[in-house]
């Protein structure tokens, strides 16, 4: 099955508002006319609204770096699902490894997150991935299988068809370490195979999964030869126009 190759940079605590429209204004001139490749940008949330209104007649699609899952109420420093909806939010990006060490997210949480972004018609990139310990340990497979699990337990069929699937280990993210291509492959192919388990087949093959972790203009062409892999979440390379350009258009190096 044919998947449409996804590029998503998550811009994580960095660009004032102004600084965040500058950048969007030079990365809807460089990516202007890709048409065989998805892409969009994850801003902070004070530059969600002010790019979404930058981004309109763009290609380029809007996304968070989290969500709550309550609606509404007495939830001090959280965003909810329909105030993102409401300025053109397309993705909410979910269970990133950051929030899980430092915030304090679970595999439960990240669930009712999840859900609440299905419940107000927001797609979602669900992040997964191992620490080096685990690595190391051999536990690799029995983290990422524990993570999807979790994660989509409740989750239907019919649903999570618009999902996106980010396999982020956590030892190659902001480190300048990267997974070889081929073992990247390997966590990706898992993960199509369990979801294949969790779902259906036909399901599983239409799903994309994302690589995440120190993604590059130089080792973008030789990931996304890969079987499974459909595109990249990208971190720091995501924050110059001109880096995150060339990884949209992997395709024409």
């Amino acid at each position: 099955m044919k998947r449409l190759p996804f590029i998503a940079g998550n811009w994580k605590m960095n660009k004032t508002v102004g600084e965040a429209l500058e950048l969007v204004r030079e990365l809807k001139a460089s990516v202007q006319g890709i048409e065989d490749v998805e892409a969009a940008i994850a801003p902070p949330f004070t530059a969600l609204y002010p790019v979404s209104q930058e981004l309109k007649g763009s290609s380029l699609h809007l996304a968070s770096q989290n969500l709550f899952w309550e609606e509404k109420g007495a939830f001090t420093g959280e965003i909810s699902p329909m105030m993102l909806k409401e300025i053109d939010c397309h993705y909410a990006i979910i269970g990133h490894s950051e929030r899980r060490q430092y915030f304090g997210e679970t595999d439960e949480t990240v669930n009712r997150r999840i859900k609440a972004a299905f419940n107000h018609g927001l797609k979602v990139i669900f992040c997964i991935g191992e620490m080096l310990q685990e690595r190391e340990g051999g536990l690799t497979f029995s983290v990422i299988e524990r993570q999807l699990d979790g994660g989509l337990k409740g989750v239907e069929e019919n649903t999570i068809e618009e999902i996106v699937i980010a396999y982020e280990p956590v030892w190659a993210i902001g480190t300048g370490k990267t997974a070889t291509p081929e073992q990247a492959e390997e966590v990706h192919q898992f993960i199509r195979q369990k979801l294949g388990r969790l779902y259906s087949k036909r399901t599983s093959e239409g799903i994309r999964i994302q690589y995440g972790g120190s993604v590059t203009p130089e080792n973008i062409k030789g990931l996304m030869a890969q079987t499974n892999i459909d595109g990249a979440l990208v971190g720091g390379a995501s924050l110059n126009a001109e880096s995150f350009s060339r990884i949209v258009r992997f395709k024409e190096m």
